[in-house]
């Protein structure tokens, strides 16, 4: 049985990092599906961007600067949605940042500035959001890992994070599963977006180049699109996925091990 419009209406769903890329195509995709959806990134201008695009196609939508790795802002962030959207009960954990290099030249400030991203970032904003959801006897989280979490050379701190990100889901999926929280992890593959052609920058290819020689590596024979990531959101934050909690989703066109 599918949600009904009104009951999808009432739903109001955050989205870090969501000012472009993979991000974007989520909060357009859910305020599709009828959520209300809070668009999060540092550059709440482009934020704004895609707020607009979602009303002008007839949906709700507000844009809020959160730096994810400051807990102040996190909480700032939260009281702005709940004043202005409602509660949410819906989180997607997407923002994210790479400092790409080799282990030895890796400094901390590199270590640090993504791992904060990633994973102090979805902690502080799942703790920020796990009340609503667990008032309302009903919440979906949506964590961001990626293929890296299988390790991937020159990305020590960024496959280290989104290897944590599964095992904060899994556990996630544990505590909140008896409040009627759901929680579940999306790994893409390589998808089409401003940070993969930051990566075929860094090793020196043109993205053209970059995405022919990936695409070539890949089982159905292409790259990713965000919309790709989107779809598999939209079906986690569905009530057709209620009995699916603690799992990692590889979305790589192909398998993963």
């Amino acid at each position: 049985m599918t949600t009904s419009t009104s009951t999808t209406m009432n739903r109001i769903a955050i989205v870090t990092g969501a000012a472009r890329g993979i991000g974007a195509s989520i909060a357009r995709r859910l305020a599709s599906d009828g959520l209300a959806v809070a668009v999060t990134d540092l550059d709440e201008s482009a934020c704004q961007g895609v707020v607009d695009e979602i009303e002008a196609a007839g949906g709700r939508g507000l844009a809020v600067r959160v730096d994810v790795s400051d807990e102040e802002a996190v909480q700032d962030g939260v009281e702005q949605i709940v004043a202005h959207l409602g509660e949410p009960t819906v989180l997607v954990n997407n923002a994210g940042i790479i400092r790409d290099n080799l282990l030895f030249r890796m400094t901390v400030e590199e270590w640090d500035a993504v791992t904060n991203v990633h994973l102090r970032g979805s902690f502080l904003m799942a703790r920020a959001a796990q009340g609503f959801m667990t008032q309302a006897g009903w919440g979906r989280i949506v964590n961001l890992s990626s293929t890296s979490a299988l390790g991937n050379r020159g990305q020590a701190n960024y496959s280290a994070a989104k290897a944590g990100i599964q095992g904060f889901t899994k556990t996630l999926a544990l505590e909140l599963g008896k409040f009627g929280v759901t929680a579940n992890a999306i790994a893409p593959g390589f998808i089409e977006t401003d940070m993969t052609a930051a990566t075929a920058a860094r090793i020196g290819m043109s993205f053209e180049d970059f995405k022919t020689a990936a695409a070539q590596e890949i089982p159905v024979g292409r790259v990713g699109q965000p919309d790709d990531i989107a779809n598999a959101v939209s079906f986690f934050v569905s009530e057709r996925a209620g009995f699916v909690s603690g799992q990692v989703l590889y979305v790589a066109g192909g398998p993963q091990t």
